[in-house]
């Protein structure tokens, strides 16, 4: 039989408590803002156990993010970022909520509330897109076939991302950035100047091998690229330049840094040089013509 209660929820919200207690089955609790949602929770699990189809949601509710980093995030490609993202997740309030309990309009607090944090609209689109799939794995893999997607809800609060920008390396701006990068040290340099002959992406670089690279047919092979197809890399002189004069790693990879390593080092070696506005992405992004000819003459 259900019970339900009004109390004083955090920050001083008055909530209703719902307890379900039946023979045969564990007890139940659920928060939430609205007493008609609470109704609404208590009749679906009293129905569910009254068939015998009934699956306690408990564990699985109180650690959703942490169960989704387990068993989700090592087999998913992006694998590290996904792990560091519900790491980081997990620390926020609505992280401490029961998933059945998490409406449209909380999901529409958190984007208000990381946007009045200053974050990026992509790395809120980012959260929200790893909050969804959060909710459809519980409803597919963890035995919740009747919860909802509150994500799903909020589709016109979501923020825009900006227009591409179309910043480009200026000027003596290599010069400045490759004196930088040998200051700073490490791998940092040679990946500027591999990721501008070849245009990859930072996680593409992160992730070569030696085995991957025909010297003789002067290609690269990415056997794993951003949308999931393999490709051949055609490498220039410039290129095979970086290569003939970096050291053999004892574990096969070509770098020793990770795509979010880079990204910060690219970033101090930007400040240290004086460069602003320019995203390693960017750097890499295919040069207008005849550009990428007069900034390797500005390093001479």
């Amino acid at each position: 039989m259900a019970s339900l209660r009004q109390r004083t929820g955090p920050a001083g919200r008055r909530v209703w408590q719902v307890r379900i207690k039946k023979a045969g089955h564990p007890e139940m609790t659920g928060t939430f803002d609205l007493k008609t949602d609470a109704q609404r929770w208590a009749k679906q699990i009293e129905s569910e156990m009254e068939r015998g189809i009934f699956v306690s949601r408990a564990e699985a509710e109180a650690t959703a993010l942490e169960r989704y980093a387990q068993e989700i995030a090592p087999h998913k490609k992006d694998r590290y970022h996904d792990t560091l993202r519900c790491q980081r997740l997990s620390k926020r309030p609505l992280a401490r909520r029961s998933l059945a309990s998490i409406k449209g309009a909380d999901i529409a607090a958190f984007i208000r509330e990381r946007q009045a944090g200053g974050l990026g609209a992509n790395t809120i689109r980012l959260d929200l897109a790893l909050l969804s799939h959060v909710f459809t794995v519980a409803v597919s893999a963890w035995g919740m076939e009747s919860l909802g997607n509150p994500v799903q809800r909020v589709k016109g609060q979501r923020p825009k991302l900006p227009q591409g920008r179309d910043r480009r390396l200026v000027g003596d701006e290599l010069s400045r950035l490759l004196s930088a990068a040998a200051t700073y040290g490490g791998e940092i340099g040679p990946i500027i100047t591999w990721a501008i002959a070849t245009a990859m992406r930072r996680g593409e670089i992160a992730g070569m091998r030696w085995e991957h690279h025909d010297r003789k047919a002067r290609v690269l092979l990415m056997p794993e690229t951003k949308n999931g197809t393999p490709r051949r890399v055609p490498l220039s002189t410039a290129a095979l330049a970086v290569l003939d004069a970096l050291p053999r790693r004892l574990d096969g990879r070509v770098w020793g840094m990770r795509p979010d390593s880079i990204s910060q080092a690219f970033e101090r070696v930007c400040k240290a040089a004086g460069v602003e506005g320019l995203t390693f992405h960017a750097c890499a992004m295919r040069p207008r013509p005849g550009s990428l000819r007069r900034a390797w003459r500005s390093c001479r």
